[in-house]
């Protein structure tokens, strides 16, 4: 007899497939690139955070597997155990050499990251958190596991951000963090970097700059958003991700200030209780800040002038999306069921985009997170926009 637990959750479930709502993961039998094969059909692939291309370089992918060679397939241990190998240094001093911060630590994840920094540098109630409401999930789930006061902010209003800091209950507080995306993953507009740190400053906050989807993307070089305002190396704490740029397999790392990762490394828990990174990805994400360093100017040109030709597109098309620099490019098409039939549909044409619904966006915003590569030629993406085209047409309530 079924539980009242599994009852619940066929029922939501049922729920999810009614409306239109359920995800089907679809399965990958090829390398993570441009052009990959999904549930067995070659496919444009429209949908991956990897921006520059790296995820099957070769320089990449030889590099993981000299460090298997070297080290074998894993750690076995949590770092401060046995799990630190000589590619862990290496790597967070390559991080640093990338960023120009005094220190680096890493993590499994991003996600493991962002859980880590903010319940260990604001951890009671007489700390305080200051969040863009528009922030990623690791944040907001990092957030709720910090005992600190929230202060959430409506999406880049930092007017209201400025009122909460001179409130008097976050004036008391002791440690206060300011948190933003330094490029928001469902918007693809990019955090005000010099404003918030100016904020920062006159209120004795410290701001905290997620750069996963800015990484490798903005800046002359692609060190990110601070290098994008021209303000790197100015003091912030900055959490990012091995895995989408920098060769997409998995790792974050959080870089800034010695003393703030040096406490981390003794009190983060994430950091004291998970295994250290498999030494293929400290041996890849290392080979691909090397090619990023070689050939940066000729990919983030490449992927600048794809993410160009493709919102010009897409405007042509006069199809709602957000202005922007990023290679994100969100099309709003309305409601989840809509995102999610034309996914199906743009599949069925060879081009794979997700969509996306409530609540990973707000409701009534559903849209097609379209996400463009150095990678793609301008035949991939003018065959995408094509596509694009003949499924609107489809779907009238997407022009709405």
């Amino acid at each position: 007899m079924a539980s009242t637990l599994e009852k619940t959750l066929a029922a939501e479930l049922d729920e999810l497939r009614r409306t239109g709502q359920y995800k089907q993961a679809l399965t990958l039998a090829a390398p993570q690139a441009p052009h990959t094969t999904m549930n067995g059909k070659p496919v444009i692939n429209l949908s991956s955070n990897n921006y520059l291309a790296l995820a099957n370089h070769p320089k990449v992918v030889a590099a993981g597997r000299q460090a298997i060679d070297a080290y074998g397939l894993g750690t076995a241990s949590v770092r401060f155990i046995c799990g630190t190998m000589q590619c862990h240094v290496d790597l967070e001093r390559k991080i640093c050499d990338f960023l120009g911060c005094e220190a680096a630590t890493t993590f499994i994840s991003c996600w493991d990251a962002n859980v880590g920094l903010m319940p260990t540098l604001a951890p009671t109630k007489d700390d305080a958190i200051f969040s863009d409401a528009l922030n990623h999930a690791s944040i907001i789930d990092a957030i709720r596991l910090s005992k600190a006061k929230r202060f959430i902010y409506q999406h880049g209003d930092l007017d209201q951000l400025a009122e909460m800091l001179a409130s008097d209950e976050a004036r008391a507080s002791r440690n206060k963090l300011i948190i933003t995306d330094g490029v928001f993953s469902m918007e693809g507009d990019v955090a005000d970097l010099p404003a918030l740190k100016k904020l920062a400053d006159a209120h004795d906050a410290v701001l905290v700059v997620d750069e996963s989807h800015a990484t490798g993307v903005l800046g002359e070089t692609g060190r990110g958003t601070a290098e994008h305002f021209g303000v790197l190396g100015e003091g912030t704490i900055q959490t990012s991700t091995l895995g989408k740029a920098l060769g997409g397999a998995c790792g974050g790392y959080i870089a800034g200030p010695r003393v703030v990762c040096d406490y981390l490394v003794q009190k983060s828990r994430p950091q004291l209780f998970s295994n250290a990174l498999p030494p293929s990805v400290c041996g890849g994400s290392m080979a691909a800040i090397d090619v990023l360093m070689e050939e940066g100017p000729q990919r983030l040109g490449q992927l600048r002038e794809n993410t160009r030709h493709f919102r010009d597109g897409v405007n042509a098309l006069g199809l709602a999306t957000i202005d922007g620099i990023t290679p994100i490019v969100p099309v709003i098409v309305g409601e989840t069921p809509t995102a999610l039939a034309m996914q199906a549909d743009l599949l069925e044409r060879g081009v794979f985009v997700s969509g996306f619904g409530f609540p990973v966006v707000p409701r009534g915003e559903a849209r097609l997170r379209c996400q463009i590569s150095a990678g793609h030629t301008r035949d991939d993406l003018d065959q995408c926009l094509a596509a694009l085209e003949q499924v609107a047409e489809k779907h009238p309530e997407a022009r709405k």
